[in-house]
């Protein structure tokens, strides 16, 4: 009925990209960011200012990771190595909590000027697992997912939510490692060999498959089918609906 084995009995989801339709607010947001900042490094003396590439370098660097270690990966990968600071550095300080907060700041303006737009065939699925019973977590790395959600009124869908405020609170390591998503599957009460993990995001679809889990389906919003199966999606598709076309519930 819902297009996987049927010893699945738990479903984790992604936020951005898997649910909602922000996931180029944020490739936007980084570029913005990065790109500002790079410019201001070439004037300053620094390498000639290459832009941030809001496909590539967003999933090779950010995508699904915590926003300091996208911070700090895309910038080390371009040859810049800057100081942590901590969360009190205002926006656009030289550091990586600076940088990242700036990128928060552009991203949530972004949202509150858009708003939050779900994928209709994933709140369909939702809704087909409400009806059944079966228990729905999002796992996220961003710290506004509880905001996104309810920006999305998909806030009600969900049984437990693990993000990057839990995260934090609880010392989970972020995507690619599989913490989180474990840590999402034991407060449901069900094992990861039962439990099916949905991503767009390569270092979210490692992220499943490092953890055992029964089933890891990659979303290729993008037209990336051929990385996500290389990075351990046992099924690819283009949206949830996919995966229960013709089915009468």
């Amino acid at each position: 009925m819902l297009g996987l084995p049927d010893d699945i009995r738990a479903f984790l989801f992604d936020l951005d990209g898997v649910l909602t339709q922000t996931a180029k607010v944020h490739a936007a947001a980084w570029k913005d960011m990065f790109d500002t900042f790079l410019r201001a490094e070439a004037a300053r003396g620094g390498p000639d200012f290459v832009p941030f590439d809001p496909v590539e370098d967003y999933d090779r660097y950010v995508d699904g990771r915590p926003r300091l270690d996208g911070t700090r990966g895309f910038l080390e990968a371009r040859g810049v190595h800057l100081p942590e600071g901590t969360p009190q550095d205002p926006p656009g300080t030289r550091t990586v909590h600076g940088l990242s907060s700036a990128k928060n700041d552009t991203v949530l303006r972004m949202i509150k000027e858009q708003g939050v737009q779900p994928y209709p065939g994933s709140v369909d699925y939702l809704h087909r697992l409400q009806a059944l019973g079966l228990p729905r977590a999002v796992v996220s790395s961003s710290a506004n997912c509880r905001d996104v959600l309810r920006a999305a009124g998909i806030n009600g869908l969900f049984d437990v939510v693990v993000d990057g405020v839990v995260a934090e609170r609880e010392q989970l390591a972020g995507k690619p490692a599989p913490d989180t998503y474990l840590a999402a599957a034991k407060a449901l009460g069900v094992p990861p060999e039962h439990a099916a993990v949905f991503e767009d995001a390569l270092a979210g679809v490692a992220s499943g498959r490092a953890g055992g889990f029964g089933a890891v389906v990659g979303l290729d919003r993008t037209g990336q089918a051929d990385e996500l199966r290389a990075h351990g999606a046992d099924l690819v598709v283009a949206d949830l609906s996919d995966l229960v076309e013709g089915d009468p519930l």
